[in-house]
């Protein structure tokens, strides 16, 4: 059984909140790639619409667009997520996680896209208080 901890990132307030899912919520995000929209309701935000824009597995090997499936694979990389280079032409060959989510990812994260009738922070507040 997959669990998985999300982290959603409010864009007009530029908070971050964390949640943890599991059971059918987070089967149902099993095979998502980066980039799709998923509703909000997988992660208790009734009305949102999110955008996956990467995560991580068990030993912090983060996800990267450009790597196809849910594969790690080493890649010679010259910047961007897994590598930021310290003088210019650097390249270095790092183990980089694939788009696509499996029950290996961890961690994902997403922002929102689009917003709901309620405001996050009250939906995340009642969560708590449950």
């Amino acid at each position: 059984m997959a669990e998985f901890k999300v982290v959603i990132n409010d864009v007009k307030t530029g908070k971050s909140y964390q949640r943890v899912i599991s059971d059918q919520y987070a089967n149902s995000l099993i095979g998502k790639r980066i980039g799709e929209v998923v509703d909000g309701i997988f992660v208790g935000l009734p009305g949102y619409k999110l955008i996956i824009t990467g995560g991580s597995d068990i030993t912090g090997t983060p996800m990267r667009k450009s790597l196809p499936g849910p594969r790690k694979r080493k890649l010679l990389l010259r910047g961007g997520v897994g590598f930021h280079p310290t003088m210019p032409g650097q390249r270095r060959k790092k183990t980089i996680r694939g788009n696509t989510i499996s029950p290996d990812v961890v961690q994902i994260n997403m922002k929102i896209s689009s917003y709901g009738p309620k405001s996050v922070e009250n939906l995340f507040a009642e969560k708590e208080e449950k």
